[in-house]
């Protein structure tokens, strides 16, 4: 059993810029590429920032209003934001540090990261640190995209057979849109949770139906009770 990679997930062909691209070439990469962010490298090409749809939108929202009532900046900015509201390149619009990831961490990690970080993607870094790859939220839910079919194989011979030693005749795994049924029977009712919580474990899996019967209650070593 293993989850899934960051590099199994992670796009490889980078859209990048260097800190001096101006903003406006920033928009065209974003409008040509279907794209919303992009990391901002420096020479050796190690990410030093990352521009977003948020950055450039900070700035639309300090143009002056098409009709002519002014500026619409908001008088509660502090002062590193006025100055970013009115960067001419990445470099100068770009937010930094860059919260970033390594290929070799798995889709549960970065997920925790992202969610903690309050970041839509993560700039993918080699063991020197630079850029191989870039993950997104969109990245990360490849794995709820796996096919049921082969979800059910990791499940009943991986998860069941190899790790908890239990016989596909003894125990049956259903899997349909993502929802593991488990049906059969296991020897000790302790096994039980730790069938359902393994099976959940299990990358592209929604949610586990626990239906398992158990031979021995051994969470009581004076109660012969099967089922």
């Amino acid at each position: 059993m293993r989850h899934r990679s960051i590099h199994d997930v992670m796009t490889q062909d980078v859209i990048k810029v260097r800190p001096d691209t101006p903003v406006k070439e920033i928009a065209k990469l974003f409008s040509r590429n279907d794209i919303t962010a992009v990391p901002v490298v420096d020479e050796q090409n190690r990410p030093v920032g990352i521009v977003s749809e948020a950055d450039l939108l900070r700035k639309e929202v300090s143009l002056p209003d098409p009709e002519g009532r002014g500026a619409a900046r908001p008088a509660q900015w502090r002062v590193g934001e006025r100055a970013r509201s009115e960067a001419e390149t990445a470099g100068e619009l770009m937010t930094s540090p860059v919260i970033t990831a390594r290929p070799e961490w798995n889709v549960i990690e970065a997920a925790r990261l992202m969610d903690h970080q309050k970041v839509k993607r993560l700039p993918v870094l080699d063991e020197v640190g630079r850029l191989v790859g870039i993950a997104s939220r969109c990245d990360l839910l490849q794995i709820f995209l796996r096919h049921d079919a082969a979800i059910r194989e990791e499940v009943q011979y991986e998860v069941l057979g190899q790790v908890l030693s239990i016989a596909p005749e003894a125990v049956q795994a259903g899997v349909r849109d993502g929802v593991v049924t488990l049906r059969g029977r296991v020897g000790q009712k302790s096994m039980v949770p730790i069938a359902v919580q393994l099976c959940r474990s299990v990358d592209g899996v929604v949610s586990v139906h626990n239906e398992l019967e158990f031979a021995y209650d051994d969470s009581d070593s004076t109660s012969g009770v099967t089922r």
